[in-house]
This record gives structure tokens, sequence and C-alpha cells, in this order.
């Protein structure tokens, strides 16, 4: 899942923006904490380089918030403060931060290391019959092993990653598939229709990909599963 990571940077400056560029990444940007909240609940990032010190943001509430909605790894570019700054931001669920003036080079491994960290590395037991791991492309279906394809793999791999919460066909759609098909919802309903073949216990009446009718799907919440040990990472 490597290719084409998304970084959502919150600052206005473009600078940073061209720099992630050359690195390989698709960098979305937004400018306040509506349009950066409104970024992650659709276009689904990989990670968020949240500048706290651009105008008119504060960039401590614009982390609250994104924490509020969603699991994704963020790092902070801070001015250089007290230590009670950097604590505060880690305590409310920064993953690290880089403090002004600071190297793009560092920033870039930084990044780097978080996404390696947010990376699956073991098998998801969701429940008694069924386990998937993403590193080894594997899914274990009552004991069975299913097979899927590079796209049967992608789409699973965002659905579960948000696991409870609503994937809107055109986050989907341009994850998997590219910004070009954003519109093409029959794409997602095809590649859905033949994930429930192979992991729902009954495909006309699924538990795992549950139907947002008419805005996309959500895989039901993990809660309690947990990760197996020992092992890599309706319409």
């Amino acid at each position: 899942m490597e290719e084409g990571r998304r970084i959502l940077l919150v600052d206005d400056a473009c600078d940073l923006r061209v720099y992630l560029e050359m690195h390989d990444y698709i960098v979305l940007q937004a400018a306040g904490c509506k349009e950066a909240l409104a970024k992650v609940r659709t276009a689904l990032p990989d990670l968020v380089v949240l500048v706290v010190m651009t105008p008119g943001m504060d960039g401590i509430d614009i982390l609250g918030a994104v924490r509020s909605m969603s699991s994704v790894p963020i790092i902070m570019v801070m001015a250089k403060g007290s230590e009670d700054d950097k604590v505060r931001a880690l305590r409310l669920g920064a993953d690290d931060y880089v403090t002004k003036p600071f190297s793009q080079r560092e920033l870039l491994a930084r990044i780097e290391s978080a996404l390696r960290r947010a990376a699956p590395h073991e098998a998801l037991a969701v429940d008694a019959d069924l386990t998937i791991d993403f590193a080894r492309n594997r899914v274990i279906r009552r004991g069975k092993e299913e097979s899927l394809t590079a796209t049967e793999h992608r789409v699973l791999y965002h659905l579960v990653s948000n696991a409870g919460r609503l994937m809107p066909f055109e986050a989907l759609l341009t994850r998997v598939w590219g910004p070009e098909y954003r519109e093409q919802e029959h794409n997602v309903r095809l590649y859905v229709s033949y994930l429930r073949a192979k992991i729902e216990p009954n495909p006309a009446h699924p538990k795992y990909i549950l139907t947002e009718k008419g805005l996309g799907y959500r895989f039901a919440a993990l809660g309690a599963h947990r990760r197996v040990p020992g092992q890599s990472g309706d319409e």
C-alpha cells in the first residue's frame, strides 16, 4: 500500500508541498480548520502535517478536532516553544512534532517513520470466522484461505482501516482508482460484491461490509476484535 500515499498539509505555504510531491506523495492542502476537517473526512489522508503557526489558525484546536474524528497519524510543525506546548500536543494525540526552523529532510524522515508505524503488520482477527492479514494479502474465512485480487485488497484495506466509519463512494474511488474515477460508483459496487462473495457468510445479508444507502459503505466496527500475535504484518 505504499504507492500514492496521501498527506494533508494544513498550511498555506507551497514550498513544503512541492518538496513532498517531489518524493512521490500526493499532497492535499487546507488553509483552516473547517477545510482540514472536511478533507480528513472525505479524502482520508494517510497522514496529516499540521503547521501550528499558520496565521489565523489555532493548531492545537485543529489537532483536537481531527483526533476526535480520525486516528490518522498527525505530525505537528511548531514554533520553538516550551516543553509544556510539546507535551500538550502529544497528549492531545499528535504522533510526532518538529520545531521551527526545521529541515525538510528531517520532516520527511519523520513522515516515513509515522507511516511505517501506522502500517498493519499483524493479522486482524475480525471474529471467530474471519481473519485478515494485509501484510501477506491473505483472508482466512472459517479456516479456508480466500485469495484477493490487488484491487479487492485495496478496497478491503481502506474499508477495514476505517472500520466503523462511513467510506463515501468518492473517497473509495479516489483512494483505490484515482481522482479521475470519483464519479464511477459502479466500480465500488462491483468490487464490494466480489469481496462479499469471499468474506461474508451470507453475501445477501452482509455483516462485515455494510451499505450506507446512497452514500457508500462501512466496515462493521471492530470493537474488541484483536490482532493475531506472531503474524506479519447490501446493495
